[in-house]
């Protein structure tokens, strides 16, 4: 009968912890006494209470689950960035763990991919220097969601940009206003808040696209300049649109990108064109991508006004 008991004790146990979450565990103390802080985990270990200066309670699924994506060495600086967001957080009016409360609160906005940490946001890239990023709050001053805040989430984060770009589609609309660009025709597209560029998936229900697509311009991230590519015309809209974006670019702060851009097939594509100068004069060298390319050479012998179909 003592035996019996014995095994049945041993089942009961609570089996051992994985030595990662042990070491996490260990780490968060270490970093939360170093903020001022004492710590008390969940039985689970789904969170933790801060007590100190202040009383916060910190989500760690996300952060579990983003450690094991990251190696050790970078599990001090996740730590200490995750515990000092969070109390520098703790005011906001919503738990960002919470999905079904930031739901309706989540956006994108455009950012150069030199200007980002990607392990600090979520996001994908538009073309190799553009890249949507998840924000969450105000539609007007929202902020970037962290990597371990949408590891809380029962979505994907591609889910979660999804998400966000329908919430901008259903409850923003551009104004569009026709230009000039030193004889170029183009259209002004503008937005309230920074997530202009999202209404690139539904251009067409701001203007005609034609089979050959639109250069793109993106002066801010609330703006969108676009060109119809129909003609062989297009050439000079580069020109224009490049030394457009280039001078917004250089007199403003909250610029965006100096670059001009094709959007065709539901992709964005960068129109490399350079500034050179050159016994005292600018010249502009473009290098378009290779299907961009194909498209300037059919434009090149297509019959004046045709715009193909």
């Amino acid at each position: 009968m003592r035996l019996f008991r014995r095994h049945r004790d041993r089942r009961t146990e609570t089996p051992p912890r994985p030595v990662e979450e042990v070491d996490l565990d260990s780490l968060l103390a270490l970093v939360a006494d170093n903020l001022g802080y004492t710590c008390a985990f969940d039985p689970g270990g789904g969170a933790l209470t801060l007590t100190g200066p202040r009383r916060v309670v910190v989500r760690l699924t996300g952060l579990r689950a983003e450690a094991l994506r990251r190696s050790r060495e970078d599990w001090p600086m996740l730590v200490s960035e995750h515990l000092s967001h969070t109390l520098a957080t703790a005011d906001e009016p919503f738990d960002a763990c919470e999905l079904e409360q930031v739901r309706p609160m989540l956006r994108t906005r455009i950012q150069l991919d030199d200007d980002l940490d990607p392990a600090r946001v979520v996001g994908r890239h538009l073309t190799a220097d553009l890249v949507e990023v998840l924000t969450i709050g105000d539609a007007a001053s929202g902020r970037p969601v962290r990597p371990e805040e949408v590891g809380c989430w029962p979505i994907t984060a591609g889910q979660a940009l999804d998400l966000a770009l329908e919430n901008t589609h259903r409850e923003e609309r551009l104004s569009v206003t026709e230009g000039d660009l030193g004889g170029v025709a183009v259209r002004r597209l503008t937005g309230p808040t920074e997530g202009a560029a999202a209404h690139l998936r539904r251009l067409g229900d701001y203007l005609p696209v034609p089979s050959d697509g639109v250069l793109v311009a993106l002066p801010d991230p609330a703006t969108l300049i676009v060109h119809p590519v129909e003609g062989i015309g297009v050439v000079r809209a580069i020109e224009r649109l490049r030394l457009f974006a280039q001078r917004e670019f250089d007199r403003r702060a909250g610029a965006l990108s100096p670059q001009v851009y094709w959007w065709h097939g539901g992709r964005l594509s960068l129109i490399r064109a350079d500034l050179v100068s050159q016994d005292g004069q600018t010249r502009l060298v473009v290098a378009p991508p290779p299907d961009f390319a194909r498209v300037l050479a059919a434009l090149a012998v297509r019959p004046d006004g045709a715009t193909g179909g």
